[in-house]
């Protein structure tokens, strides 16, 4: 199975089951008058939402490069869970709103075991699509889908939190018949709704920064550097190393130092092997590299990755970066 029709069949399997969960809280809230059950059915609506919003921008971001988006259109995925993170800030403020209601005018429930039910199966179901979700998201690093897959693992614990808020409520009735326990499912929904915030700050962190082009990760950037030194024996240096990353697409450019007598057609090769080598150890990126002439004469930029050892004996260090005495 190719990588696109597992996410495209991944994302259809949350929005199904986000449709049915939804329609099983709001009528397990109703019948009990259960305003964090009811909670639980907006948080899901929300879900569903950005369920859908995860399909169409898993379906759209793989669409080749055009005349009208050389960059192909990756960033789609970023938009989409930003977006899926802002809908979760307002589903909560609508949630606290809710229950601080409720919380002022608490009202009896009744038949409390059907919504002790009712969240059970949320969980068990969230468990089992999150887990596939974040599974296919991190394989074929969708950022969309990972960010699907929070919103459901958000479920999970919300609604965890919801089901024993009202399993504690039902034993107190039996235990201690008469007295007023139901302030605790007011109390749980505005739980809910921290939980929920608390994860739509993560997601808005983790989907935005890539719309501003925040290099990859450290771990990534270190690995090219060490892919360039190892070509130390045919390349004189690099600079202006620089990264970005849009949806599962990478960027990556620098500028690469060789022997000015070097032919174009060695030089090409150069950029061949490099390019290749980055693209087997990280899939859908764009390598651009500019080849320039180094004539041992290193200029400040260039100084942190000379590959000349004449040059590196007469370099002193000052912390991470090699720093050239220049000589009169």
């Amino acid at each position: 199975m190719d990588t696109q029709h597992r996410k495209v069949r991944v994302a259809i399997l949350s929005v199904v089951s986000n449709t049915t969960l939804v329609v099983m809280k709001l009528i397990a809230g109703l019948l009990i008058g259960s305003v964090s059950i009811i909670s639980e059915a907006i948080h899901s609506g929300v879900d569903l939402l950005a369920a859908i919003i995860a399909l169409f921008s898993v379906k759209t971001s793989s669409i080749p490069a055009d005349g009208r988006h050389p960059f192909g259109h990756g960033k789609i995925e970023n938009i989409s869970g930003t977006i899926e993170a802002l809908l979760i800030f307002v589903a909560a403020i609508w949630i606290i709103f809710e229950a601080v209601k409720k919380l002022m005018h608490p009202e009896p429930m009744e038949a409390l075991g059907w919504g002790v039910g009712v969240m059970l199966i949320s969980a068990v179901v969230n468990i089992v699509v999150s887990e596939m979700l974040f599974k296919v998201g991190r394989e074929t690093d969708s950022i969309a889908l990972q960010a699907d897959a929070w919103h459901l693992r958000t479920d999970v614990y919300t609604s965890i939190g919801v089901m024993v808020s009202l399993s504690l409520i039902w034993m107190a009735q039996g235990i201690f018949p008469g007295k007023d326990f139901f302030w605790l499912d007011p109390v749980a929904a505005i739980g809910v709704a921290l939980l929920i915030i608390k994860a739509a700050y993560d997601l808005t962190a983790q989907s935005a920064k890539d719309l501003l082009d925040v290099h990859l990760p450290d771990v990534e950037v270190e690995w090219i550097r060490q892919c360039i030194l190892d070509q130390n024996s045919v390349v004189r240096g690099f600079h202006d190393l620089r990264t970005r990353k849009a949806g599962h697409f990478r960027f990556v450019e620098f500028h690469l130092k060789v022997d000015p007598h070097m032919s174009v057609m060695d030089s090409h090769d150069i950029t061949k092997v490099l390019k290749r080598n980055i693209k087997e150890q990280l899939p859908g990126t764009t390598v651009t590299i500019h080849i320039e002439p180094c004539d041992s004469e290193c200029v400040d930029k260039c100084i942190e990755g000379c590959l000349l050892p004449e040059q590196k004996n007469g370099m002193l260090t000052n912390g991470l970066h090699p720093i050239k005495t220049l000589k009169k």
